[in-house]
């Protein structure tokens, strides 16, 4: 079976408002949290944190993250995301920060929390799995893999 295009492996990201991410760091060792998150026509993905939370220090230490995106209330397309955070500034973080309102209007109002952060994710590795066809499809792919995806 192909893998999904461009437009469909998007749809299915941006079906879901909530994921779950894993990050690890000395003083937590792995920690796991429900997060959300908007996702950019690149496949990048930007979620809000208190900078002081256990997925901000973790992160801070070591910037790989992985996350699950469905599944959780019986869907049948799922995809497990792995990628390296950080922490935009300036107009790029202003630009992510208007893509995240889009979802989330109610971000604006948390701009106000002290310590709040956006972390923008980048994807290095995923797989999408569509358990509705028989056999199923599962595809895994790179990062280069999804800039070429059309």
């Amino acid at each position: 079976m192909p893998a999904p295009t461009r437009a469909a492996l998007l749809a299915c990201l941006r079906a879901h408002r909530y994921a779950v991410e894993a990050s690890t760091g000395p003083a937590a060792g792995i920690q796991a949290a429900v997060v959300g998150i908007a996702v950019l026509d690149t496949f990048e993905i930007v979620f809000d944190t208190i900078a002081t939370s256990r997925k901000a220090l973790n992160l801070e230490e070591d910037p790989r993250i992985a996350l699950v995106i469905g599944g959780l209330q019986g869907e049948e397309q799922t995809v497990q995301y792995e990628g390296e955070a950080d922490r935009p500034a300036g107009a790029e973080l202003k630009e992510l920060q208007d893509h995240y309102f889009r979802v989330f209007p109610d971000g604006r109002e948390r701009l106000t929390w002290p310590g709040l952060i956006h972390v923008r994710v980048r994807p290095r590795w995923l797989r999408y799995s569509d358990f509705s066809s028989n056999p199923p499809l599962i595809v895994e792919m790179t990062a280069t893999d999804l800039a070429h995806l059309v």
